[in-house]
């Protein structure tokens, strides 16, 4: 007998916002539209979420969760080498990047979306920035006596390769990425 797992309604909002806020936009997807690929109701909507912008919140909160797991698999299967770690970084963005309907980095699009630093989304793209750069910096400390400013050119390496991804061959991308978070570490050793 095959056990099922039963999905909470919460995660099944979540999962469709995951599917449409991506392959969409978040603001071209209403909540209607995430209630009908839920199979669920408005009331119910509202029992677990008070309005769109905290789907938005939950569903970057989701991305953020896969992201830092992502990384942390990198800093775990590298060793913390900051080489091996970018290297295995650089590979998992050749994969995301070849994925159907890859859209470019979903913290990109939210904050292009939402333009309000003081909104609840871009508080959301903020907090997952700041602690992408705080793993940046934690790999990169042995080898500098400023991590935060190294960590500022591994993000900015990070989301060029993610709009890249989006718009040139993923090979020649994670190429780039690759050739370009070397030199910055080499870079790095010299200071």
């Amino acid at each position: 007998m095959i056990a099922t797992v039963k999905t909470s309604m919460r995660e099944r909002l979540i999962e469709a916002a995951m599917q449409l806020f991506y392959a969409s936009g978040l603001r071209a997807v209403s909540v209607d539209k995430v209630i009908e690929a839920a199979s669920t109701t408005k009331v119910t909507f509202y029992r677990h979420f008070k309005g769109k912008d905290d789907l938005v919140v939950a569903y970057l909160e989701r991305r953020a969760a896969i992201e830092r797991e992502g990384i942390g698999a990198a800093v775990a299967h590298g060793g913390g080498d900051p080489q091996a770690v970018m290297r295995l970084i650089s590979e998992a963005l050749a994969v995301i990047t070849c994925e159907p309907g890859f859209r470019g980095c979903p913290f990109i699009n939210a904050a292009a979306e939402y333009p309000d630093p003081d909104s609840s989304v871009r508080k959301a793209v903020a907090e997952h920035r700041r602690w992408c750069k705080d793993a940046f910096a934690d790999l990169v400390a042995p080898l500098t006596p400023d991590p935060a400013a190294a960590a500022d050119d591994l993000m900015l390496l990070r989301d060029g390769a993610m709009v890249a991804g989006y718009l040139d061959a993923p090979e020649a991308v994670a190429a780039s990425f690759l050739r370009t978070a070397t030199a910055v570490l080499d870079g790095l050793k010299r200071d």
